[in-house]
């Protein structure tokens, strides 16, 4: 008689962390999905190195915005960019897929591409931490 397994589904501890094997890459796809929060006033993704964050990721919703900056040698970038829709919705399901490209991010939320994010730290092998965090239940991450 064979043995069936089925899928072993788990629920990230949270808030998330966890190392990226091997770093960034270009054609690497880092992603995560769970539910925001009814009343959430923000989530986060950030790609951290041992100096900073590469690539931070914060849908704001009290302000209607998507915030993206890099964090290094103790202070934020001056040019934080904000252009861009805003993807996300509160009390809803999202998908989140950053592509890492050798010059840039690409963010895909639920299948649509909605922003891009000019590499600022470019030693991308350095990259080695997903960090999920804010008003959400993390339903998957694979970093």
């Amino acid at each position: 008689m064979a043995l069936h397994q089925q899928p072993q589904f788990f629920k990230p501890m949270f808030p998330y962390k966890s190392i990226i094997h091997g770093g960034l890459q270009p054609g690497k796809a880092i992603i995560a999905q769970g539910i925001i929060d009814s009343q959430a006033n923000s989530i986060e993704f950030n790609l951290h190195h041992k100096f900073g964050i590469a690539f931070h990721y914060k849908p704001r919703f009290d302000q209607n915005v998507v915030v993206r900056n890099t964090f290094g040698h103790g202070k934020w970038d001056d040019v934080e960019e904000r252009s861009g829709p805003m993807p996300f919705k509160r009390g809803q399901l999202f998908l989140v897929t950053i592509l890492c490209s050798h010059d840039h991010y690409k963010v895909f939320v639920n299948g649509e591409e909605t922003h891009t994010y000019k590499h600022r730290f470019t030693n991308l092998g350095e990259i080695d931490v997903l960090e999920v965090s804010g008003d959400m239940e993390l339903t998957f991450a694979q970093p």
